[in-house]
């Protein structure tokens, strides 16, 4: 596995060419798919910029919901086509999206059948690039709450929603704060087959009871010692996991620093965390 940087997700808003500098100086071997900038350069000029900073590619997300309204479904699945070959040319291997917990239209056998439907031909197309399809279940209660229908939001249900794919190429992003705050236990990791997940966040939890945790309200990894992130990186290191791990701590703290220090402070964070599993 990999450090992959996110710079969004710590408020780090630069031109990919800045933020790849930042990345690199920082000990990230990888860099979050800035599709935006790869649109408008070219799958050339965005390599280049990888090469230049010895950085691997990371996760793209994918850039239209699952659950769009149809319209809108169709028209991401058309751009998909080119979004895709550009990803695959430029080293990706995994196109991520989140799948959301709740629904105030449809219950919950339906709604299993309306993703399936949904994730099929993103996965086949996919696969014509040799690229992998990570879904995050999302786990917090407070995310459910106020809401008609429950849908997947434990790493079982999320196995259950693919074991139900004819596609090969779909796996778990797997992120440890939706691992945390589903209430899953180790055993819901070590029962994960080899190669069954694509993508990983690394974040930690602010000290609060579980039930009332926060989506939108995280910290960085080993930031304060709630989420067994031991336990969680044992588990894919015993699953063989080559991926990207990558930092996603929604922190105003670190939101509020100056660019430079929100990037330290974050490979910082992974430095620490992952001394602390090596020792």
């Amino acid at each position: 596995m990999f450090w992959n940087l996110d710079p969004g997700a710590i408020g780090v808003d630069r031109p990919f060419p800045e933020a790849a500098t930042l990345a690199a100086t920082h000990g990230f071997a990888g860099i979050q798919v800035d599709l935006g900038y790869l649109r408008e350069h070219g799958r050339s000029d965005y390599r280049a910029v990888l090469d230049d900073h010895d950085l691997r590619s990371g996760a793209l997300a994918l850039p239209f919901e699952i659950s769009a309204d149809r319209a809108d479904y169709e028209a991401g699945l058309e751009q998909l086509e080119v979004d895709a070959a550009a990803a695959a040319a430029i080293g990706c291997e995994q196109i991520s999206t989140y799948i959301f917990s709740f629904s105030d239209e449809r219950p919950f056998a339906e709604n299993l059948a309306f993703h399936r439907e949904r994730i099929e031909p993103v996965a086949e197309l996919l696969a014509e690039h040799d690229l992998e399809l990570g879904l995050e279940y999302l786990g917090p209660d407070t995310l459910r709450d106020g809401h008609e229908y429950e849908f997947v939001h434990t790493a079982e249900g999320m196995v259950d929603l693919l074991a139900g794919l004819e596609a090969s190429n779909v796996g778990l992003l797997l992120d440890s704060w939706h691992w945390y705050t589903a209430g899953d236990s180790a055993d819901a990791l070590r029962e994960l087959d080899p190669g069954a997940v694509v993508d990983v966040h690394l974040n930690d939890a602010p000290d609060r009871p579980r039930q009332a945790q926060q989506d939108t309200d995280r910290r960085l990894p080993a930031e304060t010692g709630v989420i067994d992130i031991e336990t969680f990186l044992a588990a894919l290191d015993r699953l063989d996991y080559d991926g990207p791990v990558t930092p996603e701590p929604f922190s105003d703290r670190v939101e509020a620093m100056d660019d430079d220090a929100a990037v330290a402070a974050t490979s910082e964070a992974l430095s620490a965390t992952f001394d602390q599993i090596e020792r």
